[in-house]
């Protein structure tokens, strides 16, 4: 009776646990000038969420580096015109732009960062999206951000 007790309290909490939403993902980034995912769904649910960003390919961060920005639609361009001239000290963003909800900082080959960004930040029905701010990688690095 008793391990049959401890199976279905095991069971219960397992499930609850799947049920319980992923508030963070990791996405990886490659010197192919991509990253493994389009689009990050978000549920509503989650307080804060967080990415980490991975690169596995082999180029420094000088010749083929990464970062992960997040922002709506609509500023993802601006921005990364904007941070042209911030050059790579600065993650290639330009200071204080309140049009950035999160970034990471660029990375090379190997290396990894994550941010966690407050959800509330996000509005339903708002068109978000995510995309490297290097130079040139937005043409190809980028996807969209939904709050579910």
């Amino acid at each position: 009776m008793f391990a049959k007790l401890v199976a279905v309290s095991l069971l219960t909490l397992a499930s609850s646990q799947l049920m319980a939403a992923e508030c963070k993902t990791t996405i990886d980034s490659t010197d192919q000038m991509s990253y493994n995912t389009k689009a990050i769904e978000i549920d509503k649910s989650c307080k804060t969420f967080t990415v980490e960003l991975t690169h596995s390919g082999s180029l420094p961060k000088t010749v083929m580096g990464h970062n992960w920005v997040l922002s709506k639609e609509a500023d993802m361009q601006p921005i990364a015109t904007a941070g042209l001239a911030a050059g790579i000290e600065k993650n290639y963003l330009p200071d204080g732009d309140a049009r950035i909800i999160a970034h990471t900082k660029v990375i090379g080959a190997k290396e990894t960062d994550s941010v966690t960004f407050d959800v509330s930040k996000l509005a339903a029905g708002e068109a978000y999206g995510f995309f490297c701010s290097f130079p040139g990688h937005i043409s190809m690095m980028k996807g969209t951000v939904t709050l579910k």
